[in-house]
């Protein structure tokens, strides 16, 4: 059983929850009994497990405190795991590609709407915020284990039609079927350059001035999930 927060393995989680840039050690940490169990139902295989002493959960074992020293959760947790990271390239009949969007929690929740609505991958552009980042993965809620995640430099590698979803600009969102909807920052949007080098423009009818970037993404999804129906 592992008593100390200094043991090897616990700082290497630390320094784990510390990295700040995409893919930096091409491993990243889930925290909690749900996540962990939904990388197990779609077959990914922990590198390392570790559990609270007691808790009669799978892992190495690990005194209590020590666990919550490394632990990312405010309240701390009874199981962790590191894994390999997984990236593809860009896949359709439905992507949803994010540029510029920076905020973790709503990369996370757009992977979340993605494994809802049955997209086939989602890209991260310029950016955005990594996806394996404690935050992304919390706000998935197991959704990075099951949808694809891959890295896009320039819009002409997405698929199908590309279709920039800016505010209030464009036709309303309709299909079709084959599609990448590009979906940037809540407040910036997406650059003039990438705008031009999508097929079209669309924007979601609504009353307010703008949607949160994630909820955007969400209703897009939707929207083409609705077009293949």
């Amino acid at each position: 059983m592992i008593t100390s927060a200094q043991n090897p393995h616990l700082k290497d989680i630390r320094r784990l929850h510390r990295r700040r840039t995409r893919d930096a050690v091409g491993r990243f940490v889930a925290e909690g009994e749900d996540l962990l169990a939904a990388a197990d139902a779609a077959g990914w295989p922990a590198i390392e497990r570790y559990c609270a002493a007691g808790s009669g959960l799978r892992g190495v074992e690990v005194a209590a405190e020590a666990l919550h020293a490394v632990s990312a959760l405010g309240s701390g947790t009874r199981a962790l795991a590191v894994y390999e990271q997984r990236w593809t390239a860009p896949a359709g009949p439905v992507c949803v590609a994010l540029w510029g969007v920076a905020d973790p929690g709503n990369v996370g929740t757009v992977l979340r709407g993605a494994a809802a609505f049955g997209a086939a991958s989602v890209a991260l552009g310029p950016g955005c915020a990594d996806p394996y980042g404690p935050k992304a993965v919390r706000a998935s809620m197991g959704a990075i284990f099951t949808v694809p995640v891959a890295r896009a430099e320039a819009v002409e590698e997405l698929p199908g039609q590309r279709i920039a979803l800016v505010a209030r600009e464009g036709e309303p969102l309709h299909g079709p079927s084959d599609a990448t909807i590009v979906v940037g920052a809540e407040r910036e949007g997406l650059a003039d350059e990438v705008v031009a080098a999508c097929d079209r423009v669309a924007h979601i009818p609504i009353a307010t001035e703008s949607l949160n970037a994630a909820m955007a993404a969400t209703i897009a999804l939707y929207e083409l999930r609705m077009a293949r129906s």
